[in-house]
């Protein structure tokens, strides 16, 4: 274990230059260093709100926790700050340019247009602090920065698996840290509904499952996030995915809402005022249930609950969901396929861009903004709706040529579990980044049939011009959470999320992922010093599934992935919420063993020769780690993952093999060496993206070698 820890972990004072995450818009470092052993003292040009004071205090916190506690005595730097007011603080017009000036001779300077700027300086200030043995530092440095985009957030799905307080709190503390600044709150679903309601109490009561927020939590957490510069924007999701709305309020169901019972049972028949028909588990989807939208109650009820929960959300903004509404929840209707006839909408997306219209117009005489998942752009709506893009990016060229506003999710969604590197490289504003090929449409037709036509890749998209660039206000990384238990989200969120904050904030030029992947073990390990709690949940998980001896599956799962692109969520169908507890739920995205294990290779193979010893370390610790994990593998669960683990030590051999003895190799080690790598990487491909994910076969485990790349690089240095 202690071995596993010096080979991971990164080494701060022998950076070669400030690990800045997300990279200022100009800096400038003089190579010298500011002690601050004494601690910092913060002095304020004016009087300081109240808000600004706690952000002040939690700087002082975090400072602690980064570079240690000062020394009694000691001498403190001396960091002077000037903010000026900003009427438009929490909103999408809001200051957030800052400056800072950071020397040995005349201390800290902060300067900020607003309060959200003081709050980006801070939080550069602490990722300046390097320890070295000399005692806590901060590089003297000149920084001049404001963000891209305006919109920098993360949407958070409490309604498949529900999150605690604590839970949500942590991230908006990593979201102020990473200069984050919109919480995109899912909190209705099929699954649940997840607040409580006074007008509509049967939505927490039955909806709810007993798990909800009350009303005064979601003030506190509301408050919480406006005192780190971040808004929330909540969505209650109509009129498709409301299973958890209609189990409590059936009348306004387009179809029969099945109970717990008949959906539990293996086939049960149903009557209603449609026709009978059979209602069978391994069928039912929880997202298809949708509102009946012809019915005025409907409206009703949508205006009246979005008024009572808009009044704990005090932002502008609202999303109404929109996204994945069944035509057959209305077509196998005859009531409302005679109003749809009766009315002249000639499809269901007619009628649901008519109902659209209707909510937008609610919403806006309550004071909100309307936001919608991108299928509401598929038919004429007020061009004051905000579309969320999700299905591709060539929607986002689509939706600003109809004068929308915009908000990027394409590429971003972190329940895909795709590595840091494959978020960074998607711009919000390239319409041409994400989407099916033809080939992947061709392939999905038969069982999706013209749906999927929404996600392919339009490769004559043309740029955005200059007016459509304005009406991108920025991104959002959603995570889903199918298979994410409370005690996952920190990991499943980070460091992936602030990878993504990069791309939201900084320059278009910074593109380096060699770079962001060395940066990004340091601003993870900030984040856990100052509160987030990824390594000890995966820790805890780790003990307890192995209780007697947790060395083995940690090292399995520092050098594995998850599988990628919703192939983990096929194979949760078949295990249910026992993935959660699997060694797949404890295997990250991004494995930083690996990455730096794939960086030392690479730099191997192209001269560092005296890299050998510590590559031969790793191979060694995972070639033996098997034995160990054959012993420990005494659940189903551990077993499912046992030929990964066997896997991973053939590969590691095999590195052993090509940096030992690479200049005696034939063709016969190298038809064998090249077979094995062969199927790791049909392993890979097998889910490399969301159409094959469907149609391969998986490991059980849900489980990928990370290490692969280093071991392709040595193995080709040995022929």
């Amino acid at each position: 274990m202690a071995l596993l820890a010096a080979l991971c972990a990164p080494a701060l004072a022998d950076t070669p230059s400030v690990p800045l995450m997300p990279r200022p818009q100009s800096v400038s470092l003089s190579g010298q260093d500011v002690a601050i052993a004494g601690g910092v003292r913060i002095e304020w040009a004016g009087t300081p709100s109240p808000m600004l004071r706690r952000a002040a205090a939690r700087f002082s916190s975090r400072l602690a926790q980064v570079a240690g506690a000062p020394v009694s005595g000691g001498a403190p730097v001396v960091l002077h700050i000037s903010s000026r007011s900003d009427p438009a603080y929490l909103s999408v017009q809001e200051r957030e340019h800052y400056t800072l000036n950071v020397t040995a001779q005349n201390g800290i300077r902060l300067d900020a247009d607003g309060p959200a700027g003081v709050l980006h300086g801070l939080a550069t200030l602490l990722q300046l602090v390097v320890r070295t043995p000399q005692g806590p530092v901060m590089r003297e440095a000149t920084i001049d920065d404001a963000p891209r985009f305006a919109w920098r957030g993360i949407m958070i799905d409490v309604s498949r698996h529900f999150m605690s307080v604590e839970t949500i709190q942590r991230q908006l503390d990593a979201m102020e840290l990473t200069k984050l600044n919109v919480l995109h709150w899912h909190l209705s679903d099929g699954t649940g509904f997840r607040v409580e309601s006074l007008r509509f109490p049967r939505l927490h009561q039955v909806g709810g499952h007993n798990q909800y927020y009350t009303q005064a939590q979601v003030r506190a957490i509301v408050a919480y996030a406006a005192d780190r510069g971040i808004r929330i924007v909540p969505e209650f999701d109509v009129p498709g995915h409301t299973l958890s709305i209609l189990e409590a309020y059936p009348e306004l169901a387009a179809q029969h809402v099945p109970s717990a019972e008949e959906r539990q049972s293996p086939c049960s028949i149903t009557i209603n005022t449609v026709k009978t028909k059979a209602i069978c588990n391994k069928v039912y989807n929880l997202n298809n249930a949708a509102f009946d939208p012809t019915k005025p109650q409907t409206l009703k009820f949508a205006t009246e609950l979005y008024a009572e929960m808009g009044r704990l959300f005090p932002d502008r903004y609202f999303h109404s969901g929109g996204d994945e509404v069944s035509p057959k929840q209305w077509n196998d209707n005859p009531a409302i396929l005679a109003y749809m006839k009766q009315h002249g909408y000639a499809d269901a997306p007619a009628l649901q861009a008519a109902f659209t219209a209707q909510v937008e117009r609610a919403l806006a005489r309550q004071g909100k903004i309307m936001m919608g998942w991108d299928e509401v752009s598929e038919a004429p709506i007020p061009r004051d709706v905000v579309v969320e893009t999700w299905r591709g990016s060539k929607w986002i060229g689509s939706a600003t040529q109809a004068g929308h506003p915009v908000v990027v999710s394409s590429g971003y969604y972190l329940d895909l579990l795709n590595p840091s590197s494959e978020h960074y490289k998607v711009d919000p504003y390239d319409p041409r980044a994400v989407g099916l090929s033809p080939e992947e449409v061709a392939r999905a037709r038969p069982k999706q049939g013209p749906m999927i036509d929404a996600f392919a890749l339009d490769p004559d998209a043309k740029p955005l011009d200059a007016a459509q660039q304005k009406l991108v206000l920025g991104g959002e990384a959603p995570l889903w959470s199918e298979i994410v238990s409370d005690e996952m989200v920190d990991a499943r969120l980070w460091p992936r999320s602030a990878a993504i904050a990069e791309r939201f904030w900084s320059d278009a030029s910074v593109r380096d992922v060699a770079d962001m992947e060395r940066r990004l073990p340091v601003i993870q390990n900030e984040l856990e010093a100052t509160g987030l709690q990824a390594s000890a949940h995966e820790n805890a998980m780790i003990a307890r599934l192995t209780p007697g001896n947790v060395g083995p599956l940690t090292v399995l799962t520092s050098v594995t992935n998850p599988v990628r692109n919703y192939a983990m969520n096929r194979l949760a169908s078949h295990s249910g919420d026992a993935m959660l507890n699997a060694p797949g739920a404890i295997a990250a995205p991004d494995s930083f063993a690996a990455m730096k294990f794939n960086d030392m290779a690479a730099r191997y193979v192209a001269g560092e020769k005296e890299l050998a010893a510590p590559l031969k370390q790793m191979l060694d610790l995972y070639l033996a780690n098997d034995a160990g994990y054959a012993a420990v593998a005494t659940t189903p669960l551990l077993q499912d993952a046992r030929p990964v683990s066997q896997q991973l030590a053939a590969v590691a051999r095999v590195g052993l093999e090509a940096i030992r003895k690479h200049r005696s190799h034939g063709r016969h080690w190298h038809r064998r060496v090249n077979k094995l790598l062969a199927t790791q990487d049909a392993t890979f491909a097998a889910c490399a993206t969301a159409v094959a994910s469907y149609t391969h076969e998986l490991p059980p485990s849900g489980l990928l070698i990370a290490i692969l790349p280093g071991v392709h690089a040595l193995v080709n240095h040995a022929h």
